[in-house]
């Protein structure tokens, strides 16, 4: 194995493969994707339901067969892949150390790298619910890969805390094995995940949906064996007097995700604090020159398809930039998000004549109906841009393709908001 490439990938997910068929296509082929599990594929190998690949092959697929689809053609193009090995460091210079258990330790050096490490689920610690600390208690997705991947049926009597896509998706997936799932509570006076997997993972089963509702106390000893549910406030708070107890032996969390952005931090890229992700401009290269991310390493989405549509895009990117096409910028235009959005991605746009549009990425703050989202520039008053959109909810990420001429008349920044 040579240590140098023109691109390194650092994950083997839905991203990461996405990316390298993106740079394959765009045409670089010196390319080494690098993966910590024993297999490429990334999460999808756990996630058997159908669903993906609606939009990307017109077709509805399981988690397994759309992430094979890109690994055949990363194999077919002859890409090297390293699994089983954890990066342990990335530095500015695109220097990137690994330590495998059949190679030891090994150092690569790339002339771009992408960033698809993907994310992790926030746990039970990071929400400080009272109690003790029984067997029973585990996240969507760890739950996820005892069923679908070990064999396991993790309880029988269940309780979902969070309405979280994985968790909606465990609650039809244990009720299909024949465990009692008795509700899924969610903290906000909406659900987090999307429409679709509400309706057919709860509503197709019957199973009740608590909104404004969170678990309070969790008891038992060494099995989880009920716990306390209250409603919330305006705030989150629990209220006084509607506490009831729910009599369950394991309690399933689906509570948000964090970007895994470890690696990112050591490399110095500057990061988002309202998506957790890296601040890029509308290449998906990081504040760190050569360093491109993409996938939910950048921000959480709700469908595949869309990463691999964002992650292609990064690879061909990352490819433009080793192959020196990619055109001078004359400015950048700062990207905020206003009234009603709580982010958007990219945060910048480094404007030069070649692009055509832009798109960007972003999630509302509130559930809207009849809305329109705006591109307002320099703190003007008349939208550049307007978006007409039936329904905005914070579970469903919203994507706009905004002319880059609007960018060229900037000055300093554009804001997006909701009407």
């Amino acid at each position: 194995m040579k240590s140098d490439y023109d691109l390194i990938i650092i994950g083997g997910g839905p991203a990461g493969l996405a990316a390298a068929v993106g740079a394959v296509e765009n045409g670089v082929h010196d390319i080494l994707i690098i993966e910590r599990e024993r297999f490429l594929g990334g999460i999808l190998n756990q996630c058997i339901h159908t669903g993906f690949g609606l939009r990307e092959f017109g077709e509805e697929l399981t988690g397994p067969e759309y992430a094979q689809r890109f690994e055949d053609r990363v194999l077919q193009a002859g890409i090297s892949c390293l699994v089983d090995a954890m990066v342990l460091d990335v530095t500015r210079d695109k220097h990137v150390v690994v330590i495998s258990p059949v190679h030891g330790r090994l150092e690569f050096t790339a002339r771009a790298i992408v960033l698809a490490m993907g994310c992790r689920e926030r746990t039970r610690g990071a929400l400080m619910v009272a109690g003790t600390r029984p067997a029973g208690v585990m996240t969507a997705g760890t739950a996820q890969r005892l069923m679908n991947l070990e064999g396991y049926l993790p309880g029988q009597n269940i309780v979902i805390l969070g309405s979280g896509d994985i968790g909606l998706i465990m609650a039809r997936r244990f009720t299909l094995e024949g465990a009692n799932v008795s509700a899924v509570l969610e903290v906000m006076p909406y659900s987090t995940g999307l429409t679709r997997n509400v309706v057919q993972c709860l509503n197709d089963y019957g199973i009740p949906l608590m909104l404004s509702h969170t678990v309070t106390s969790v008891h038992g000893a060494k099995r989880v064996s009920g716990v306390t549910v209250s409603e919330v406030d305006i705030g989150r708070n629990p209220l006084p007097g509607t506490e009831q107890d729910i009599a369950c032996d394991t309690l399933i969390t689906s509570v948000g995700l964090i970007p895994e952005n470890e690696l990112s931090r050591r490399a110095g890229v500057e990061l988002d604090l309202a998506t957790g992700g890296a601040i890029v401009n509308q290449r998906l290269e990081t504040s760190v020159p050569g360093v491109f991310a993409c996938g939910n390493v950048l921000q959480v989405h709700d469908l595949v398809d869309n990463v691999s549509e964002e992650a292609r895009h990064a690879g061909a990117n990352a490819a433009d930039l080793i192959a020196g096409r990619l055109a001078p910028k004359q400015r950048t235009i700062r990207v905020i998000p206003g009234r009603g959005i709580r982010y958007v991605v990219p945060q910048y746009v480094d404007v030069h004549e070649a692009d055509e549009h832009t798109v960007l990425s972003m999630r509302p703050d509130d559930v809207f109906r009849q809305a329109t989202v705006e591109v307002v520039a320099d703190g003007r008053d008349v939208p550049l841009a307007r978006f007409r959109r039936r329904h905005l909810t914070p579970g469903e990420m919203v994507t706009v393709n905004v002319d880059s001429a609007v960018f060229r008349t900037c000055a300093q920044y554009v804001s997006v908001r909701v009407v």
